[in-house]
């Protein structure tokens, strides 16, 4: 794996087979392995340090919950089928709100492949649903507002007071830190393709929020992903 910060935007895409068409966006940087981040601090200082999990990597398990409030193993959700995760901030942001949107539009194509979509944010159990209305969404939609899954995953990170401030100004209460109530925490937007074996064989992530890997673009990822051997 290759490391690079002079490509913009700062795409960090890993695959198992190359994409022409992604050629030109993709940089790598290196991750900490999932045992390591047992280990260590699981929140990055800002959306640039976060790591999140390479392919080959174990997709770990996390408590999440749906939008009646209950409690779901995260792991028991991917077991089901393989699956294209995402992590996007809430649904208050309009970038996510347009992933979502699109990722509902070629929804029908990922099932051909036979894949799920599963997408988790920030968001309380109470705002997931008018989010799925807003969205048109049928795929499922998870609340991850205590870190568990963004943390064991390397996507977690501190936002910085000013953001902060600015989002309250827009009446957005961002997620506080477990255990620390003043604090708040952001996702960096990200996708995964997982297999049912829990083996990341795709994952795509920027951490400027305004960036986002076109559903067309992911749904090809997929498919050479799903057809070579895990890593």
């Amino acid at each position: 794996m290759t490391t690079s910060s002079s490509l913009r935007p700062r795409l960090f895409v890993s695959l198992s087979t190359s994409i022409p068409l992604l050629s030109a966006l993709l940089a790598f940087a290196p991750f900490a392995s999932p045992a390591a981040r047992a280990a260590t601090p699981t929140i990055a200082a800002s959306a640039p340090n976060a790591r999140p999990l390479a392919v080959g990597d174990l997709a770990p398990d996390a408590r999440v919950r749906t939008s009646d409030g209950t409690e779901l193993s995260l792991a028991a959700v991917l077991a089901e089928k393989p699956t294209v995760l995402v992590f996007y901030r809430g649904g208050w942001c309009p970038y996510c709100n347009r992933q979502l949107a699109e990722l509902a539009a070629f929804e029908a194509r990922f099932l051909e492949l036979g894949l799920q979509i599963v997408a988790l944010s920030t968001d309380a159990p109470a705002g997931l649903a008018p989010t799925a209305a807003k969205d048109k969404v049928a795929y499922r939609l998870l609340s991850d507002r205590a870190m568990s899954a963004a943390s064991a995953y390397g996507v977690a990170f501190r936002v910085d007071a000013a953001t902060v401030e600015k989002y309250r100004g827009f009446k957005i209460d961002l997620a506080p830190i477990p255990g620390e109530p003043d604090a708040r925490w952001l996702p960096v937007p990200t996708v995964w393709v997982i297999g049912r074996d829990r083996v990341i064989r795709f994952v795509a992530s920027d951490p400027d929020f305004k960036v986002r890997l076109p559903a067309a673009q992911l749904l090809e990822a997929a498919r050479q992903a799903l057809a070579a051997p895990a890593k």
